[in-house]
């Protein structure tokens, strides 16, 4: 088994094991879940109460640069969308090639189903891509892009995000569902009808 091999088997064993799973039956209330005040999520577009939003489509995320001290609190739309376009989107292009993604102009979704979809599309994309890698490629800095470690260094690097944040959405799934007592009332968005 080669070293990049490992690498995508490490990552894709959480995927398949542990990840992926947790998603399954995801539903649009869970996905924009707001579990406090002032969180940060993905809404459409010009919705937003942060200081920026990302995206050109008819949904965008919350943003701001630089990142307010402490970080908001995200929704689970909030953390796929930053795992589909900042943890894979862009270094699936840079590594492998292909459609170039910027958070300026994505797409994000304004569904469970739909961030699901480019999460899977974006998740084959990058497996695929390390899989291929030769021992050779980990020692170097990627081609293209601004990140100049080792590539062996930046795979670990998305494993360990994917893990991450794999998690954090897992957690928030376990807290949507086992609420004590009434949901706190919260207005509906006039727009997508969902709690704010």
């Amino acid at each position: 088994m080669t070293r990049s091999e490992r690498l995508a088997d490490q990552l894709d064993w959480y995927w398949h094991k542990n990840l992926r799973p947790r998603l399954d039956g995801l539903t649009d209330e869970e996905y924009f879940w707001e579990p406090v005040d002032g969180c940060w999520s993905v809404r459409p577009g010009g919705a937003t109460a942060a200081p920026a939003a990302e995206g050109s489509g008819t949904w965008t995320m919350d943003s701001a640069s630089p990142a307010p001290e402490p970080a908001p609190v995200t929704t689970i739309a909030w953390r796929l969308g930053h795992i589909i376009v900042s943890c894979l989107g862009y270094r699936v292009c840079w590594y492998f090639g292909g459609q170039e993604v910027d958070s300026g102009t994505f797409a994000y979704a304004g569904t469970a189903a739909e961030a699901l979809d480019q999460l899977d599309e974006m998740y084959g994309r990058w497996n695929a891509g390390v899989r291929e890698l030769a021992d050779a490629d980990l020692d170097l800095p990627p081609a293209v892009g601004p990140e100049r470690f080792p590539l062996e260094n930046r795979v670990l690097h998305v494993n360990r995000e994917l893990i991450h944040h794999g998690a954090e959405i897992s957690l928030l799934r376990d807290l949507y569902r086992r609420q004590v007592g009434p949901v706190p009332h919260r207005a509906p968005c006039p727009t997508t009808g969902f709690a704010e």
